[in-house]
C-alpha cells in the first residue's frame, strides 16, 4: 500500500557523533534530485564535543519536502528518527500526534535512559508515553553489525555506518531511490574503498529491512511527487554557498576580480570555504589571522580595483567596525556579509538570531551610514549578495548584507540564472589624465554624490588616502569645521540616494488595505508567508510585506504602513526593526519577539495574528 502525500517533514536526531547532519544532507540531496521542493534546518550543539547521550548533546537535521512550494522545514514534523533516548526527549513535543517514530532501541539502554533524564527502567518505549504515535522499534546498531560482519572493518567503524542504515529505511518508507546516495558515497570515499562499500551495504540493508520486515509492510509506504517547477538547471544550495556564488557572479558581471578577506567564524565560515574552491574563476581568498586583518586586506583590495568582500558573524562585525568607518570615509566599495547568530559575546554560535540589525545600522563611530539589505531565504542569499555588490560598486560605499545561521546552513533548490538575467554592474573608473588636463579631483561627485574609482598606478590620479577628513573635491587632508560638515552631509546623502534604485515594497500576499499587515525582514519570510496564507484562508483581513532594503527604506514604505489598522512585526530579537519603524514613521507597531536560538514557525505567527484580530 502506497499513500500519496503533498509534503512531509522529517527530523533526524541523535548524538553529534551519530552523523545526523550527513544523513539529513544525503536525504535532502536525494529528494532534490527526485524533483521535490524542499527546505532544511540543521540544528546542532555549540560545543565541539557535546556530552553524548544528554539533551544538550542532541544534533538534529529537519527538512520538509513536497510536490508544492516549500518555505520552511515544517512547524512540526511527521517523522522522527530517534537514535537515542535524549533525541526523543528533546524533540517529541514537535512531532505531530499520530506521527511516525523510528527508534533505535540500542540507544535506549540503561546508560542512555539515565543520561537523557528518563531514568533507568523508565523507557518511553515501554511505559505508554508514545501511545499516540506510530512507533517502529529497530535495533539499528545490532542489525548493522550483523549486516557488515564480513566486511573486515572494526566494530567502531561498523557502528559509524548506522546512520546509512536508517537512511535506507527512510528511502524505502518514502519510495525514494538509493542511487544518489550510493554515487555520493563512492565519490566521498573514493580513496577508502572498504569504507565506501560498507556504507553502501548499510544503505542497502536498511532499504531491504523496510521492504522485508512485517512491521513496515503492514504500515505501508508513502510517496511525495516531484514539484512543478520552471524548466532550467537546478542545484541545491545552502545560504552560505549561495552568498559565495552571488559574490562571484557579481564580480564576473562587473568585469572585476573578487577578493575575500576573512577570518573563520561560525556560522559564516562556509563562505570562505566555498570561495577558496573557485580559484579557476579568478577568485582570491585570504584566511586572515583575525577579523581586523580580514576586513583591512579587503579594503586594500578594493582600493586596488577589486570587488572586495569580507564575511563574519556578530562578534566579528563588532571588531570590524573601525575599519568599516575607514572604508566609508575613503568611499570605496566593500561588501560585508554578516551571518547573524545568537549573542551577545560568544552567545550561541550555532544558533540563528536577527540581533545584529542595530550594529549594522549604527555600529560605527561618527556619522557613518551604510546601505543595509537582508536576505529572505537560502536561495535569496545569492541575490542579496549580488545586489549588495552592485550597490557597493555603483555607489562607492561599504554595504552590509545580513543573513543568519538559519539561512546560511539551510538549503533549498535554486534555479540557476543565466548571466543575461542578472542586472548589470557598472564600475565608474577615473580615467588616465594627461599633462595638459586640469588637476585630478578625487572627491568630485556626480549627480548622485558618487565619486569615481581611482585605481593606483593610473597616470595622473595621484591623491591622498587615509582616515583623516578630506577636503571637498581635492581630497587633501582638512580640519576645517565647515568642510567636515559638508563632507558628512554629502556621504549621508549618497547613501540616502540608494533609495532611487531600489524597488518599491510590494505586498507579498493579501489585500492592499485591511485590518493587519505582518511586516517582516530576513529569515522570518517563510514562516510569515505560510501563516498569512492560512489566516487568509480562514477569512482574515491580513497581508504580508517583507523588507529586503532596511537602509535606506523603500520610498513607499510609509504609504503601505498607513493602509492597515495594525502592523505586526515578528523578529528573532528583542525588537530592533520596530524601533527604526517607530522613529521613521511615528506609528506604534505590535512587536513579536522570539530569542531562543530557533527560527519562528508558522504556527506561532498564525496564533499571534488570530489574537490581534480578535481585539479589533
Amino acid at each position: 500500500m502506497v499513500t500519496s502525500k503533498t509534503s512531509v517533514s522529517v527530523l533526524f536526531a541523535g548524538d553529534s557523533g551519530d552523523g545526523m547532519q550527513l544523513t539529513g544532507t544525503q536525504f535532502a540531496n536525494t529528494v532534490a534530485v527526485y524533483g521535490s521542493d524542499l527546505n532544511t534546518f540543521p540544528n546542532f550543539p555549540s560545543e565541539i564535543r557535546a556530552p553524548a547521550g544528554t539533551i544538550s548533546g542532541v544534533s538534529g537535521f529537519q527538512l520538509q519536502f513536497g510536490s508544492e512550494s516549500v518555505y520552511t522545514p515544517g512547524a512540526k514534523f511527521d517523522v522522527m528518527i530517534a537514535m537515542n533516548a535524549a533525541a526523543l526527549k528533546a524533540n517529541l513535543k514537535n512531532l505531530h500526534h499520530g506521527g511516525i517514530i523510528i527508534a533505535n532501541t540500542d540507544g535506549f539502554d540503561a546508560k542512555n535512559l539515565n543520561l537523557s533524564g528518563y531514568g533507568e527502567g523508565n523507557s518511553p518505549l515501554e511505559d505508554g508515553t508514545l501511545s499516540d504515535y506510530t512507533v517502529f522499534e529497530v535495533p539499528v546498531i545490532s542489525l548493522v553489525r550483523k549486516a557488515l560482519a564480513d566486511t573486515g572493518l572494526s566494530t567502531k567503524n561498523i557502528d559509524r555506518c548506522k546512520n546509512m542504515f536508517v537512511l535506507g529505511i527512510l528511502y524505502w518508507l518514502y519510495s525514494l531511490p538509493i542511487e544518489t546516495t550510493i554515487e555520493t558515497l563512492k565519490s566521498k570515499f573514493k580513496n577508502k574503498q572498504d569504507v565506501a562499500d560498507a556504507n553502501i551495504k548499510a544503505v542497502q540493508a536498511g532499504y531491504n529491512f523496510g521492504d522485508e520486515t512485517e512491521m513496515f509492510s503492514q504500515h505501508g509506504r508513502y510517496e511525495v511527487g516531484p514539484a512543478k517547477k520552471n524548466p532550467g538547471v537546478y542545484r541545491r544550495v545552502t545560504g552560505n554557498e549561495a552568498s559565495a556564488i552571488g559574490l562571484t557572479a557579481a564580480a564576473k558581471k562587473a568585469g572585476l576580480e573578487l577578493f575575500l578577506g576573512s577570518y573563520p567564524i561560525t556560522p559564516a565560515s562556509e563562505i570562505l570555504q566555498t570561495l577558496s574552491g573557485l580559484k579557476k574563476w579568478g577568485v582570491k581568498t585570504f584566511q586572515a589571522e583575525d577579523e581586523l586583518a580580514g576586513v583591512l586586506t579587503s579594503i586594500g583590495a578594493s582600493y586596488g580595483g577589486a570587488l572586495a568582500a569580507t564575511n563574519t558573524s556578530g562578534p566579528g562585525l563588532a571588531l570590524k567596525s573601525e575599519a568599516l568607518g575607514l572604508a566609508m570615509i575613503l568611499e570605496i566599495p566593500l561588501v560585508v556579509i554578516n551571518v547573524q547568530r545568537g549573542g551577545p559575546s560568544t552567545g550561541l554560535p550555532t544558533k540563528p538570531e536577527q540581533s545584529d540589525l542595530f550594529i549594522a545600522m549604527f555600529g560605527r563611530h561618527g556619522d557613518a551610514p551604510v546601505p543595509v539589505i537582508a536576505a529572505t531565504s537560502p536561495v535569496d542569499c545569492f541575490y542579496a549578495a549580488y545586489e549588495a555588490s552592485k550597490i557597493a560598486v555603483e555607489y562607492m560605499t561599504p554595504v552590509i548584507c545580513l543573513t543568519d545561521g538559519y539561512l546560511a546552513l539551510s538549503s533549498e533548490p535554486m534555479l540557476v540564472p543565466s548571466p543575461e538575467e542578472l542586472a548589470s554592474i557598472t564600475p565608474k573608473f577615473a580615467k588616465e589624465r594627461k599633462q595638459d588636463d586640469p588637476p585630478y579631483l578625487p572627491y568630485k561627485r556626480d549627480e548622485r554624490n558618487v565619486r569615481d574609482w581611482a585605481i593606483p598606478g593610473t597616470s595622473g590620479l595621484e591623491h591622498r588616502i587615509g582616515g583623516l577628513e578630506k577636503q571637498h573635491e581635492t581630497g587633501n587632508v582638512s580640519h576645517d569645521p565647515l568642510n567636515h560638515e559638508l563632507m558628512t552631509k554629502l556621504r549621508c546623502e549618497k547613501v540616502d540616494r540608494v533609495a532611487d534604485i531600489i524597488p518599491d515594497l510590494a505586498i507579498d500576499n493579501g489585500p492592499e488595505q485591511g485590518d493587519l499587515l505582518v511586516l517582516g525582514w530576513g529569515s522570518t519570510y517563510g514562516a510569515i508567508k505560510i501563516a498569512v496564507e492560512e489566516a487568509i484562508k480562514g477569512g482574515c483581513s491580513v497581508a504580508h510585506a517583507h523588507l529586503r532594503h532596511i537602509h535606506p527604506f523603500p520610498k513607499n514604505l510609509g504609504e503601505i504602513l498607513g493602509n492597515y489598522k495594525k502592523v505586526l512585526m515578528p523578529e528573532n530579537n528583542s525588537g530592533q526593526l520596530i524601533h527604526l519603524i517607530r522613529d521613521k514613521f511615528q506609528i506604534e507597531p505590535i512587536g513579536f519577539s522570539k530569542v531562543q536560538g530557533l527560527p519562528f514557525n508558522e504556527m506561532e505567527i498564525e496564533a499571534k495574528i488570530t489574537d490581534i484580530l480578535k481585539e479589533l
